[in-house]
């Protein structure tokens, strides 16, 4: 067994494991974790600083699980555009295949929270097989984003398989990771698993930072051995109300993220997941996040921000109104809020100008 194995075994899983130490009652919350599995490496355990902080929010259990009246269980309509069990085909050219029913850590806000780490969520050998074929006779699909649970809780042979068998399809072109192993169990990124993922390129990873407090010199160097690795690494952040919704919190995150070699790439809008809607902000303060992020900061730190639409209508990203207007003279608002006007016939005398250049050569 390797030591990453040993860790995750050590895991909390009941309540009262964490509240012991923080003097906490647990007992509203035995019956949420009753009906949305709790885990928590002891690693993530020991970045909460205080009860309620944006660390024990993402994976204490909260009573507020039990009283949301306003989410659904599958907002995203995954079950109904899978053609196979744990394969979602939403797109035309890629897939998203679900490899791994667990995860090191079960974030209180997940999307799959009806069913992962549950004992409907079944991933087997069979179910594998069954999206691999799907794949194999869709040769449209030239991108399969591997997710779950978590891919990188596979043993590195069960993992090797299923890439090896992906990268024997000769429509696929790109092969992408989705974890948070990095975040919540960075002890997982061994140089054996970072040796295997190289076989396998164009291989891409997203992770899941949601506070800059999850960016330490460990997690950072599980980011950097897999870059080093040729991997490009990407983030995936959650729009989370008390843990990340500060914009100068997000601003930090985006930057902290570049420093270890992880580049932004989506700020997701909290999906209308059942027992999540506490985590949910509006749509206006995510704007405001975006506002600070544009101009304040390298464009790099920069990712788009969007919603993922209920019902599977994919995502849409959301912009500040940085156009004002259209037509004849197309009027634009920067980051400092200062307006400028920019007309077709400018547009059309620089078109020009180039036009004679070329000519003259």
């Amino acid at each position: 067994m390797e030591t990453w194995q040993k860790l995750l075994q050590t895991s909390l899983t009941r309540p009262a494991e964490v509240t012991r130490r923080f003097g906490v009652n647990p007992t509203d919350l035995e019956e949420v974790a009753d009906r949305y599995p709790m885990r928590i490496p002891a690693y993530y355990l020991n970045l909460i600083k205080e009860v309620g902080d944006p660390i024990w929010r993402q994976a204490v259990p909260d009573a507020a699980e039990m009283s949301d009246s306003v989410c659904c269980s599958d907002p995203l309509d995954e079950e109904n555009q899978s053609p196979v069990p744990n394969l979602v085909h939403r797109y035309p050219d890629r897939v998203l295949f679900l490899v791994s029913s667990e995860c090191a850590m079960y974030c209180r806000f997940c999307t799959r929270k009806r069913k992962v780490g549950g004992d409907n969520m079944v991933i087997n050998r069979q179910t594998l097989e069954q999206g691999l074929d799907y794949i194999r006779q869709h040769p449209q699909v030239r991108d399969v984003i591997l997710s779950g649970g978590d891919p990188l809780l596979l043993s590195d042979e069960r993992l090797e398989w299923i890439l090896k068998e992906l990268r024997a399809i000769p429509s696929v072109e790109i092969i992408r990771i989705g974890t948070r192993v990095p975040v919540v169990l960075p002890q997982r990124i061994t140089i054996g698993l970072v040796r295997m993922l190289r076989r396998y390129h164009p291989l891409f990873i997203n992770t899941h930072f949601n506070h800059p407090d999850e960016i330490t010199e460990t997690s950072g160097k599980a980011c950097m051995r897999l870059a080093d690795a040729g991997i490009p690494m990407g983030n995936q952040t959650v729009l989370l109300r008390g843990v990340n919704d500060d914009p100068q919190v997000m601003k930090r995150l985006m930057q902290k993220l570049l420093a270890i070699r992880v580049k932004p790439y989506y700020i997701y809008q909290a999906d209308l997941v059942e027992g999540t809607d506490h985590f949910r902000t509006t749509v206006e303060e995510g704007i405001e996040v975006m506002r600070a992020l544009r101009g304040h900061t390298s464009g790099m730190g920069v990712p788009a921000y969007v919603i993922d639409a209920p019902g599977g209508g994919g995502k849409i990203p959301i912009l500040p109104d940085y156009l004002q207007s259209m037509g004849d003279e197309v009027v634009l608002k920067n980051y400092r809020g200062q307006t400028f006007s920019y007309t077709n016939a400018e547009v059309k005398i620089e078109e020009n100008r180039q036009t004679a250049v070329n000519d003259h050569h």
